[in-house]
């Protein structure tokens, strides 16, 4: 979903002033940590640096939840990458101040912008696409499902195979029954969110309760009270100065389920958690202890899953048109690897060929997220969408961790929203 119209931008223009260069060329990529992708994308670097020896690349890698603002700094001072990757609510406003190049169709080995639409499944371009160019190319799309340890759910009573929870009724009642304090300090959490990337991992609650962050014509600001104040409360209940079943004060959820220490049941993450689960617990991950579910629904809600959202390879504007051409000859160099991608990190490039593959379809559980992809919404993006992810972050965290009262929280949600919205 995208906020309005993109605002006028000046990417030729700014192409147009890239310095000139001639020689040999450095470039930089600044992209999310990944141990497994890591790897893989060093031994591609290392073939494409033998096959060019005129190019050199300095690989950067930074926590996924710094990069955006490190990428912003940097764009700031004109000293930004020449390739960077972040989700597309946070890389989108890069591409509407006009920091990101179009691609160059001949150093990425296409003949039009048809040819590139043509070869991925249907809309994924659709965020990076203006006046009929595309300014980026997909490394992976993904959707969050849950992660389930069916040992904890053992230990508890329950039985993983027909106690799972379907609603998010059901998520609150379980953990209620599987988690363990140390006087008001959780040693076990039954289910934890995704805190920080609100417009993935909770917004699609108030979508099922009937809310809405933006109007359809992108205008107006938070949608259907009710609907946010009821998710709202929710997490207040859910929270310390609640039922205490989880916090933003503690470890990520995703960072401690793969250790399978008795620590959390249940948490959100895509397909590529598998791998990194195999890597960092090869014995947890080949065994039959663990599975994966649909996002829940609350009772009565529609039936919304976890927004997808992708990560796409950028190419920064400000550079010279040479660096430009390197740029886009190595990102196409890298993704033209989309089934080791897969089979060696588990990150789902979104084209045809990918998604019919075998490869795919024999992973554990990828047959659950496809069928949450299928119905699931692409994540709110526009010119002001970093902003309003840590607006609606503000607005949560302030009714778990401050005791701020709902209704007080979406009146002061609504008039930032608001605000950065007519600001756009």
């Amino acid at each position: 979903m995208v906020a309005g119209s993109m605002p006028v931008f000046a990417g030729g223009t700014q192409d147009a002033k890239a310095p000139k260069e001639t020689g040999p060329i450095e470039l930089t990529i600044w992209t999310h940590e990944d141990t497994n992708r890591k790897a893989l994308e060093e031994k591609y670097i290392a073939e494409f640096m033998t096959a060019n020896p005129n190019i050199t690349v300095k690989y950067v890698t930074y926590p996924s939840d710094k990069i955006q603002d490190i990428v912003q700094t940097g764009f700031a001072a004109k000293n930004g990458p020449d390739i960077f990757n972040m989700e597309i609510q946070k890389a989108y406003p890069f591409l509407a101040e006009g920091f990101v190049a179009p691609v160059d169709l001949a150093a990425a080995g296409y003949k039009s912008y048809k040819e590139i639409e043509n070869s991925y499944m249907a809309g994924m371009l659709g965020p990076v696409t203006v006046d009929g160019k595309i300014y980026g190319l997909p490394l992976e799309l993904t959707n969050w499902c849950i992660y389930l340890n069916k040992k904890i759910f053992r230990d508890a009573g329950l039985d993983p195979d027909k106690d799972y929870p379907k609603t998010w009724e059901d998520v609150m009642t379980l953990s209620e029954k599987i988690v363990k304090r140390d006087g008001q300090i959780i040693t076990r959490r039954g289910f934890d969110f995704r805190y920080g990337d609100y417009l993935i991992s909770w917004l699609p609650m108030v979508e099922q309760l009937g809310g809405k962050l933006v109007s359809d014509d992108g205008k107006k600001a938070i949608i259907n009270d009710a609907a946010w104040i009821k998710a709202l409360q929710y997490m207040a209940d859910f929270g310390p100065n609640g039922k205490n079943l989880g916090s933003p004060t503690y470890t990520a959820a995703r960072k401690v389920f793969d250790n399978d220490k008795n620590e959390i049941a249940m948490h959100l993450s895509g397909l590529y958690q598998e791998q990194r689960m195999a890597t960092a617990n090869p014995d947890f991950y080949n065994s039959k202890d663990w599975m994966v579910i649909p996002y829940p629904t609350f009772k009565g809600g529609k039936p919304v899953p976890n927004t997808y959202y992708g990560h796409y390879y950028m190419v920064n504007s400000q550079v010279s048109a040479a660096r430009q051409q390197a740029a886009w000859k190595l990102v196409a160099y890298m993704l033209g690897h989309g089934e080791e991608y897969l089979s060696k990190v588990a990150l789902v490039q979104p084209t045809k060929a990918l998604f019919d593959s075998a490869t795919f379809k024999n992973m554990p559980y990828s047959n659950v997220f496809k069928a949450d992809l299928e119905k699931a919404p692409i994540v709110y993006y526009g010119a002001s969408s970093l902003l309003i992810n840590n607006l609606v972050k503000e607005a949560v965290e302030s009714v778990m961790l401050q005791k701020t009262a709902p209704e007080k929280a979406v009146e002061t949600l609504r008039t930032k929203v608001q605000q950065a919205l007519d600001e756009q």
